[in-house]
């Protein structure tokens, strides 16, 4: 990728930003830029609001002049063509959109931002889907194999309210996930820290650990098989991977899964014509930032899964 020289800037903060922590407003700004690089240049005192050091988690101040330094900064990648046949195809995975935000329903398979050897992702599709909505961002994040719906936030003052509300635990996500075995009728929730490791290749892996992040996922059975459940998540905490660990954990793997599944009991599923990850974001409850109604989506499983449950009913 391209390297250009950023020149020292000086950024006047607007009544948008204000409330920001300036890592985060330098992260959004300098796009491309490694977070370890953001926090170097905040640590030795480069970047100054109001002539001032600060400290990554300074909350910005309307009016404040934050000075920006010269940073060798990533030119932000092109967007994917508007006419691509996968672009096109995330237009109709659009189910609500107005001035302020969007609601989509995310296919599996299809990562939320590019990198990593991706082209493109969700958000970067969306930008090339809408030109003129300059501040697309991502409100929150589902696994690149996890489908459902999932929020986009069109200004930064939507984002930020939906982050608060994300904070306050007032946003109500459900999950459709198909579990090995016979989920205890006992087992309401799983409470488990959850420890992020990255591995030599890459690859993030999480699991419980004393030493993690608090973790509360809920759980409901909706319905029994055989060899199976359908189990209803909600997550209370909003780790990486949480519903997929916090399963494994109570000693019932999700179908489908690469990371942290079975091996024999994915292979019956394959047998029976799972191709996926068997878990999906089906209903999202939130406050509307701007008209402050409670908004309820829902988003039915894709017929692959649906069709998975009829032949398990069948055995």
């Amino acid at each position: 990728m391209k390297m250009i020289q950023h020149e020292v800037t000086f950024h006047r903060v607007s009544q948008d930003e204000t409330g920001q922590r300036i890592d985060n407003f330098l992260m959004t700004k300098l796009k491309g830029v490694p977070k370890s690089l953001v926090y170097r240049i905040v640590r030795k005192g480069e970047v100054r609001v109001n002539k001032k050091r600060i400290k990554p988690d300074y909350k910005l101040q309307p009016d404040d002049t934050i000075r920006i330094p010269p940073v060798k900064l990533s030119e932000r990648p092109e967007l994917p063509s508007a006419k691509l046949e996968q672009v096109q195809a995330l237009a109709d995975a659009i189910i609500y959109e107005d001035d302020h935000l969007m609601v989509v329903n995310k296919p599996s398979g299809i990562a939320v931002h590019g990198g990593s050897g991706l082209k493109f992702g969700l958000i970067e599709a969306l930008r090339a889907l809408r030109p003129n909505d300059k501040n697309l961002e991502l409100v929150h994040r589902l696994d690149r194999d996890t489908s459902g719906l999932l929020m986009v936030a069109k200004k930064r003052s939507v984002l930020k309210a939906l982050h608060e509300q994300l904070r306050e635990k007032s946003v109500n996500k459900q999950y459709l996930a198909l579990v090995r075995g016979q989920w205890q009728k006992s087992c309401r929730q799983v409470e488990a820290p959850l420890q992020k490791n990255t591995l030599q290749s890459g690859e993030r892996m999480v699991r419980v650990d004393a030493e993690g992040k608090p973790s509360l996922t809920r759980f409901r059975i909706q319905q029994r098989y055989q060899q199976a459940t359908l189990v209803e998540a909600s997550p209370v905490t909003g780790r990486t991977h949480q519903i997929r660990v916090h399963a494994l954990h109570a000693g019932h793997p999700i179908a489908g899964d690469p990371k942290y599944g079975d091996r024999e009991f994915d292979e019956q599923m394959q047998q029976l014509g799972l191709r996926r990850l068997f878990l999906h974001a089906w209903q999202l409850t939130f406050t509307h930032p701007k008209t402050e109604r409670q908004c309820h989506f829902e988003a039915p499983l894709e017929p692959a899964l649906s069709d998975l449950l009829t032949r398990l009913t069948a055995i």
